[in-house]
């Protein structure tokens, strides 16, 4: 056998409408080292620590800003408790002034009503009076008994039959007295005479 027969048959007969492949391009990659591979866990826990870390401050500077409001609203609180006790007791003060058996008294006497010197007594089982009855003199009072102790307390407040133009008057001439009786403050005493020098500079002698 020849070699140009050997050829011929070797050689594989193709068809003019087979497709011809083309050979697939090589597609490359990077591959990372062992080193490499390591150092990507530590740098996400890293983050993932510095993240914690800083939302942990964020979350303390939160909550001192809501203790500090909390705390200035308590205060404020605290103030206005104490400003109400105060009003608490200062009106409780004036009831008790009003309400006082000398307050009643001059109340009941500026409406007319006089002190029964003279009672008299009526006995529900016969209906007989016990007793002489005697009209009120004009000048018995309710105070005029002596009976009471005078409230001085009760020297600027307005009976129930002043009018509101003199309890103004009275109020005002009140609050005058009180003004002058604080203004007088007394004068403090001012040494006269030369001054003692001390190291050539004038002083005044301490003990």
């Amino acid at each position: 056998m020849s070699a140009a027969t050997a050829i011929k048959f070797t050689t594989p007969r193709t068809s003019p409408d087979t497709p011809r492949t083309t050979p697939r391009p090589t597609r490359f990659r990077v591959v990372a080292t062992r080193a490499q591979r390591h150092a990507r866990p530590r740098v996400f826990y890293a983050v993932v620590t510095m993240s914690v870390i800083f939302g942990i401050i964020v979350a303390q500077l939160l909550l001192s800003v809501a203790v500090s409001s909390g705390a200035y609203e308590i205060s404020g609180l605290q103030a206005q408790n104490r400003e109400l006790i105060r009003t608490h007791q200062s009106i409780s003060q004036d009831l008790d002034r009003l309400a006082s058996p000398q307050n009643l008294a001059a109340n009941a006497e500026a409406l007319g009503m006089v002190n029964n010197n003279t009672p008299v007594y009526l006995r529900l089982s016969d209906g007989a009076v016990l007793g002489s009855p005697e009209a009120a003199s004009v000048g018995a009072g309710v105070i005029g008994g002596g009976t009471l102790v005078s409230n001085s307390l009760l020297k600027n407040v307005p009976l129930v039959t002043t009018t509101a133009a003199t309890a103004a008057t009275a109020a005002t001439a009140a609050a005058a007295s009180q003004a002058g009786a604080g203004a007088s403050v007394p004068t403090p005493v001012v040494a006269t005479g030369p001054v003692p020098l001390q190291n050539g500079l004038p002083g005044m002698s301490t003990h």
